[in-house]
């Protein structure tokens, strides 16, 4: 083959080639494929979220303050948003827009302390860092790691890192950007929403009041419409589509006996396909009675509720679950007649309890801290009911049965793996299903008549957690003023459990989302650098990253002159 016949042979390739890619490139436009090949599969978003992001109709705006110098943990959860944000573009199009933004950008001290105090008011967290500088000393700085989504002129804030007791901060990273999609999506359900679903507060038996439970109120007032709801026929209530008006109804720790015909209207109100999220204390026992006593008595509550809970599957025991994993609690140590003087104690009777890893509603949850709780149990073979353990306690717990004396000597006393040998007595379960009515061949209560006597329920659910407490704030007192801490914080050791976390998924849960906590079941692997061989190997890796690129690109040069002086020496 002669030099000319070559020349066009490799013409007719390059235009053959170019025509493949114009080709592809026309068809690309017709048809759309993305394809994830990472074996985590971390650029790959749920079908429900896929289906939102159709959806919405108008721009959504996100505003990502992860911007400027970061720390490498930063910069790399700042990589996993720009690339949930450019997935969410692949399927929202246009409609999708973001921005990073530096708030610390500003040179002025003024400046910078406005934005910074706007973006707390917008509900954004502050993160305090120690940052080394390139002289070796150190220096601290404020950073904002969240996103103000905005839709239609409202907007919502999402604060993207976790920062949980349990989890190194590695740890702390990996599950930030696993909960990337899950809390992305929900900002952008709440700000679509047409009307806020409603949840109604259980009210009449002594339950927790409104200041109770202002922090979870704050929270879930974000996306729900919050109310106060006795037990009769406004629970059966229906909206214009015949859709009961209440989602769901919460009952938080009542203190007072229902009655039958309460009892009744709830479990009508079940039938009908109505939710509720139990959060009873079946031993009545505070913290508050040893504050002027060192002794006090835990005594069975008298709540009516017993065969209702045991008819729609669990029974919720008479005792007080005392566990070797638990909390803190200061005890005064000085003699009697010296100046006090407080020292922490590990206190049995506050359970921290590891949440469900294997469950939707609970995994990649940081650790629940309880107080005087009691085991639970699943009872019933209705195969038409399906129960979940969502919290348990640890491998070394025991039972007291009550009445129960708590004294607070106990915390010297010794607190051996043999003397704690219960393993994983439940606390929090699960129930979905149809459910039987309790007034199923019973007398109806004064009032009530057969013709509103559902006996089986429509597919629903409910939580049964056996501690009223997990849903209230503690408060601090400013000026005068109470104001409410944050559920689940911890004012002796200063850090915030998972209280209000497993409770605002348990109650989305519960309200239907069940496409949204689909995006809670993914699992990254991050590849992190192993610190201690990098320090030991240095120099080795230094030389492979640097010379190993270098190698191959002369390999591949030297090899192609061979192949290309091959081809020519035989076509000569």
């Amino acid at each position: 083959m002669s030099r000319k016949q070559i020349k066009q042979q490799n013409i007719a390739e390059t235009v053959v080639l170019i025509a493949i890619v114009a080709v592809l490139g026309i068809l690309s436009s017709f048809f759309y494929a993305r394809f994830d090949l990472t074996s985590d599969k971390r650029f790959s978003i749920s079908k429900h979220t896929k289906q939102l992001l159709d959806n919405v109709d108008d721009a959504v705006l996100f505003k990502v303050y992860l911007d400027g110098d970061l720390p490498a943990g930063f910069v790399k959860l700042r990589t996993a948003v720009s690339d949930i944000l450019e997935e969410f573009r692949a399927y929202g199009g246009a409609n999708i827009q973001y921005e990073f933004v530096n708030p610390s950008e500003s040179e002025n001290a003024n400046e910078r302390n406005r934005v910074h105090y706007e973006l707390y008011q917008k509900g954004l967290d502050p993160v305090n860092l120690q940052v080394k500088d390139k002289d070796g000393g150190t220096s601290q700085r404020i950073i904002f790691p969240g996103i103000v989504v905005s839709y239609k002129g409202r907007e919502v804030a999402v604060n993207v890192l976790k920062n949980y007791v349990s989890a190194s901060s590695s740890g702390n990273l990996q599950t930030s950007i696993q909960s990337l999609e899950y809390n992305l999506t929900f900002a952008i359900i709440q700000l679509m929403q047409p009307s806020a679903p409603i949840i109604g507060f259980l009210r009449g038996h002594g339950e927790l009041n409104v200041a109770d439970i202002e922090d979870i109120s704050y929270s879930l007032g974000q996306f729900y419409s919050l109310r106060q709801v006795d037990a009769n026929d406004e629970l059966l209530a229906v909206d214009s589509v015949g859709a009961l008006t209440y989602k769901l109804i919460v009952v938080a720790k009542p203190t007072e006996q229902f009655t039958e015909h309460d009892k009744f209207f709830i479990d009508q109100y079940v039938m009908r396909g109505g939710r509720v999220l139990w959060l009873i204390d079946n031993v009545m026992a505070s913290m508050d009675s040893l504050t002027t006593q060192r002794v006090a008595m835990a005594i069975p509550a008298d709540l009516n509720l017993d065969d209702q809970l045991f008819n729609y599957g669990v029974r919720m025991n008479p005792n007080l679950i005392q566990d070797i994993q638990c909390a803190m609690i200061p005890v005064n140590t000085a003699l009697v007649g010296q100046q006090p003087q407080f020292v922490p104690a590990p206190w049995i009777f506050s359970p921290i309890v590891t949440p469900n890893p294997n469950h939707p509603m609970t995994k990649n949850l940081d650790m629940v801290r309880l107080e005087f709780v009691s085991s639970i149990d699943t009872v019933g073979q209705d195969a038409n009911v399906q129960k979940t353990i969502l919290l348990a306690s640890s491998n070394n717990s025991r039972l007291a049965p009550a009445p129960v004396q708590i004294d607070l000597a106990i915390v010297g006393e010794p607190t051996s793996p043999e003397m704690f040998n219960r393993a994983e007595l439940p606390i929090a379960v699960l129930l979905e299903g149809s459910f039987r009515s309790v007034f199923t061949n019973r007398a109806l209560p004064q009032g009530c008549s057969r013709q509103m006597l559902q006996q089986q329920s429509m597919p629903t659910r409910m939580v049964v957690v056996s501690d009223g407490d997990i849903i209230r704030n503690q408060f601090k007192v400013t000026d005068g003023r109470r104001e409410p801490l944050p559920l689940g914080y911890d004012r002796l050791t200063k850090q915030t459990f998972g209280n209000k976390e497993f409770l605002l998924n348990a109650i989305n849960y519960l309200c239907g989302y069940d496409g949204l906590m689909e995006s809670r079941s993914k699992e990254f692997k991050l590849r992190m650098l192993d610190k201690a061989e990098l320090q030991n190997h240095r120099l080795y890796w230094q030389s492979v990253n640097v010379a190993l690129p270098i190698a191959l690109i002369v390999i591949a040069g030297i090899a192609f002159n061979l192949v290309r002086r091959k081809k020519f020496q035989k076509n000569a």
